[in-house]
């Protein structure tokens, strides 16, 4: 299982569910180029990410995994799945839909050192604004299981996109927490018992 953080997090983020899903899965919560110890190289995109989450894998010598990714994550693992659909297995997306269009200000930088490049949080937050939908127009060809988790009218994140998202997904399944965007980090146990009960009927 690859767990795939948002924007401005790392893989330590994870930690809250991390043991229910050991229980099952070999699981690995790697940091996002640009976040925690991986590298800050300047060049930040999904494809740059989906390219080293596909690098990660073949170093590690595994084939296939089940993708859980929130928010940035999330975006990275609708990539995965869409152009390396043989590497998934199963796909869940927390509070996630693909790229569309919206405004998405970038707030001043805080003072200070960060546990992230800041050049990371204006490359993603331009790339999440995608009038064009492009990613949307293969969703209906992507035949992996899919668990979209929602986080409810509390979300920052509009629900119907979210919906509409899941819809276009042959084989979709959309669960609600309605506890915000980041749903696992504040119900972790209803989180990790939503997914790994889906992952077990599908």
């Amino acid at each position: 299982m690859l767990l795939l953080h948002a924007l401005g997090r790392s893989g330590e983020d994870w930690d809250s569910v991390m043991p229910a899903f050991a229980r099952d899965y070999r699981v690995i919560a790697p940091d996002l180029r640009g976040h925690g110890a991986s590298s800050w190289p300047g060049d930040y995109s999904f494809e740059a990410m989906r390219d080293d989450t596909v690098a990660l894998l073949g170093a590690l010598g595994i084939d296939q995994v089940v993708v859980v990714g929130h928010s940035m994550g999330g975006a990275v693992g609708w990539l995965l799945a869409l152009s390396r659909p043989e590497r998934v297995r199963r796909l869940v997306v927390e509070d996630a839909p693909p790229p569309f269009a919206r405004e998405s200000p970038v707030r001043a930088r805080p003072e200070g050192p960060l546990p992230f490049d800041w050049d990371a949080i204006v490359a993603v937050s331009a790339a999440v604004n995608d009038p064009s939908h492009r990613w949307w127009k293969a969703l209906p060809e992507l035949k992996i299981p899919t668990l979209v988790v929602a986080g409810g009218p509390t979300s920052t994140i509009p629900q119907d996109t979210l919906a509409a998202a899941a819809a276009l997904v042959p084989k979709s399944s959309v669960v609600t927490i309605p506890v915000g965007h980041h749903v696992h980090s504040t119900r972790p146990d209803a989180f990790s018992d939503a997914v790994l009960t889906w992952l077990r009927e599908a």
